[in-house]
């Protein structure tokens, strides 16, 4: 089914490791999806191993985040969702315009974009341009990215709803990264890429900051309706 008008991060391939800055401005384009992004994760968000007690018979979307790669390779946005009985979960995918050689258990679909063309959507704990944006988010204190949208008039920002902040320093130093592998227990999931160890908070504790440990830096955030920060994320280098 044809999905209405959607918005997606440009994106073009694979590429190496990049260094990648989160806080800026991505650019989106105003297109048809096909799958709309909702359709392509009702159907894959199921059958993931993190989902713990969450009945994911239905999910809706509440927010969603992006993180910019400044080369325009990799589209990159994380959506919360919400289940059937009320639980947050975090799902950050890739938006690429080829498929990866020897990713194949990490795609989740391909979807037509109107303006780009055919899109390749992969689970982004398995991209290192995606690992490295949240490794920067979480040890130098970024932020989601800002949104600017092609329009015929030109450029237009839009206002991020969802934001997500960092708790380390501008001066910490991110690990080159060229691969990365990933795992899931519970409602985690966790991200090695050489020095580097990520936790991913899949089911968030929108009660307020969880009490996980693991980090010590970590990634917060809110979303419409919901302005108590929320554990979304811990790092450290090793």
């Amino acid at each position: 089914m044809c999905g209405i008008v959607q918005l997606l991060l440009r994106n073009v391939g694979w590429g190496p490791a990049v260094a990648v800055s989160v806080a800026p401005v991505a650019l989106l384009y105003q297109a048809t999806l096909t799958p709309s992004k909702i359709e392509l994760l009702q159907a894959w968000v199921p059958h993931q191993p993190w989902l713990g007690e969450a009945d994911a018979t239905t999910v809706e979307a509440v927010g969603a985040y992006r993180f910019d790669d400044p080369d325009g390779e990799v589209g990159m946005e994380t959506h919360l969702l919400r289940t059937a009985d009320g639980q947050i979960l975090q799902v950050p995918v890739t938006y690429r315009g080829s498929p990866v050689a020897g990713a194949d258990s990490s795609l989740i679909a391909t979807m037509q974009h109107s303006v780009l063309g055919e899109r390749w959507v992969y689970d982004a704990c398995s991209d290192p341009v995606y690992v490295r944006a949240l490794a920067t988010a979480v040890l130098s204190g970024g932020t989601q990215a800002e949104l600017d949208v092609v329009t015929d008039a030109g450029l237009e920002r839009r206002q991020a709803t969802t934001r997500v902040s960092g708790s380390g320093s501008d001066h910490s130093a991110i690990p080159p990264i060229a691969s990365v592998s990933h795992s899931s227990a519970g409602t985690m999931t966790f991200i090695r890429a050489l020095h580097l160890e990520l936790t991913l908070v899949r089911a968030i504790d929108s009660d307020g900051e969880s009490s996980v440990r693991g980090g010590p830096q970590r990634l917060v955030g809110t979303w419409p309706g919901h302005d108590a920060p929320a554990l979304l994320a811990l790092a450290r280098i090793t």
